[in-house]
């Protein structure tokens, strides 16, 4: 908890010792109220006292409370500035940590867990900031001062029923904390656990319900339900026993001080009785301040394990090193558009074998350069190490004559129109998903989105909405099929104007005639652009300048259609499983 207290501002440091001050004020108030108590008390019993002095011990005993409240009220809102001001600032640090994160460190972490880090975790932490921070300070304060203000009176009788009872809740508390701590830690990660599998069904719903599959779905979540059930009733009828026992000492403990008390008054001479019933009324209250302040801390200690936990899952998300570190190069404009691989071997984090091995190739500028084989062969692998979504394991790749570790990252990525695999789209409107391919640059202006939009064959289905481009996009794009999803990312990357194009098997919910359509529409409006084409159909590929067959991650044959069909067995296979015996003889 205590490494979280660097992301605290000044702002919020001027604020928590603001706090501090209120509540040492507070504390003095409340522990002066049993004073005028007891000269209330004493008033009332002495003969000859007016109703004046009553009346003033009441008017300071009614200030000392008003007193207390308003500063209670400011270190509430104190306390609660600094709370919301942390939880915005975590918040805003997980989010641009994991924005940071390369592929590998997404994997490591599950996005199922990094969402329940950046909302339940952070509110664990800013609960205990809210409320500890008051709790914490004030009950030791309190207990200490009111132990001092006991010791003054000098009852032994009080004070060691007074200590007796802060023993006994000690160990109550201990025990309770041994046994609830554990079952504490384990209630992050099954909560992690039920986000997953919530997300899980929420995002695979079509396919749930067209296996029938509800009832094995609902019974994955009832059984990671009730282990957080069961997890969260032990702690919580652990932490049920503290009421009651908190509830037994404070009523023994008054009784036990009116019990002593009336056996010390009985046994007291005349004029030492009025004396020792004003201390008895004294010290039960300063008892009972004694007891609720470990009642406080009893408190705390349910709140804190959680809230450790928590805090140790924020900054392991904070303290973990993005594997990819920026560069700050750029290219120097005299090989635009130009991709080389050179003898790039791969391996994923943990694997134990090569995804690929031994890639060499160029694309010169203006060429279009495909990539077939089968599922699983490495296509995407290899396209996204030039986006420096991975890095490679051996070898080089160098975009413009620049390794591609070596660049500012943002520069990189600006040269590249890149559509991936599955085509993603984001709440909000057609124009603002196509705007989002801008990457910080000036907006990019409606007739520009038309035009990528026709580029892209999306101008029909786009036409048909009452609101044209202004018109809305679902979560993950959910109001429009997979061929129109992929036609509005296509059209995203065209309204960039990169440098290059990486297309990520981005044809394969498109029809044929509108493949071919797109593709030449694209080879018009981009003349001079740099195409890389994953793809499963050779049908989309035929024209490209160069396809380089990828089988087991190794390149066993590049060339155009033509030569491949001649020289490469794999590409025959694959050829004569999609194309016909006329198409083949062409």
């Amino acid at each position: 908890m205590t490494k979280l207290f660097r992301y605290l501002k000044k702002r919020d440091w001027a604020m928590a010792a603001a706090s501090l001050v209120f509540i040492i004020g507070q504390i003095w108030l409340d522990l002066r109220l049993p004073e005028y108590m007891s000269e209330i008390t004493v008033l009332v019993q002495t003969e000859g006292s007016t109703m004046s002095q009553i009346l003033t011990a009441g008017a300071k005993m009614l200030g000392c409370a008003l007193g207390s409240m308003a500063m209670a009220i400011i270190t509430c809102y104190f306390t609660s500035v600094i709370a919301a001001s942390i939880s915005r600032r975590l918040q805003s640090e997980l989010y641009h940590q994991v924005l940071s994160f390369s592929s590998e460190e997404m994997n490591h972490f599950s996005t199922a867990s990094l969402i329940t880090r950046s909302t339940n975790d952070v509110t664990q932490v800013q609960m205990i900031f809210a409320m500890g921070m008051q709790l914490m300070i004030k009950a030791p304060i309190t207990a200490v001062m009111a132990i001092l203000k006991i010791q003054d009176k000098g009852n032994w009788q009080w004070t060691s029923l007074t200590a007796g009872a802060v023993i006994l809740l000690m160990a109550v508390i201990g025990a309770l904390m041994g046994y609830a701590l554990p079952k504490f830690r384990k209630m992050q990660t099954l909560t992690d656990n039920l986000n997953r599998i919530t997300r899980e069904n929420l995002t695979g719903l079509r396919v749930v319900r067209a296996y029938n599959a509800e009832r094995y779905q609902e019974n994955k979540f009832t059984a990671a339900n009730n282990e957080m059930t069961t997890n969260s009733l032990q702690v919580n009828r652990a932490m049920a026993v503290l009421n009651p026992v908190m509830s037994l000492v404070m009523n023994g403990i008054s009784l036990g001080i009116y019990w002593i008390g009336a056996y010390l008054i009985e046994s007291a001479g005349m004029q030492d009785k009025l004396g020792i019933f004003s201390n008895m009324v004294v010290f039960s209250s300063y008892s009972m301040q004694v007891i609720m302040s470990f009642m406080m801390l009893a408190m705390i200690f349910v709140l804190l394990p959680r809230a450790q936990v928590s805090a140790k899952r924020i900054l392991e998300v904070l303290q973990t090193a993005p594997s990819l570190h920026n560069g700050s190069s750029d290219s120097d404009g005299s090989h635009q558009g130009e991709i080389e691989f050179d003898h790039v071997s791969f391996r994923y984090p943990g694997a134990d074998a090569n995804v690929l091995e031994d890639i060499t190739f160029t694309a010169h500028k203006g060429e279009t350069v495909a990539f077939i084989g089968a599922t699983g062969s490495g296509k995407t692998t290899l396209v996204n190490l030039i986006p420096r979504l991975y890095d490679v394991s051996e070898g080089s790749v160098k975009v413009d004559g620049v390794d591609v570790r070596d660049y500012d990252m943002k520069k990189l990525r600006d040269k590249l129109g890149y559509v991936s695999q599955k085509a993603v789209l984001f709440a909000g409107t057609i124009r603002d998903n196509i705007r989002l391919g801008d990457n910080g640059k000036a907006a990019v202006p409606d007739n520009e989105i038309e035009k990528a939009l026709d580029i892209a064959q999306s101008s029909d289905f786009v036409g048909n909405i009452p609101e044209g481009i202004g018109g809305a996009v679902s979560q993950n794009g959910a109001n429009f099929s997979g061929g129109q999803k992929q036609r509005l990312s296509i059209a995203r990357a065209v309204a960039r104007k990169p440098e290059i194009y990486i297309f990520d098997d981005s044809f394969s919910a498109l029809d044929y005639k509108t493949d071919r359509i797109l593709r030449s529409r694209l080879k018009q409006e981009s003349a001079g652009v740099t195409t890389l084409i994953v793809a499963q159909r050779i049908g989309t590929i035929l024209d490209a300048d160069k396809i380089i067959v990828l089988e087991d991650g190794r390149a066993v044959g590049i060339g155009t259609h033509k030569q491949l069909l001649e020289s490469c067995p794999v590409y025959q296979e694959i050829a004569a499983s999609q194309l016909s015996k006329e198409e083949l003889s062409r």
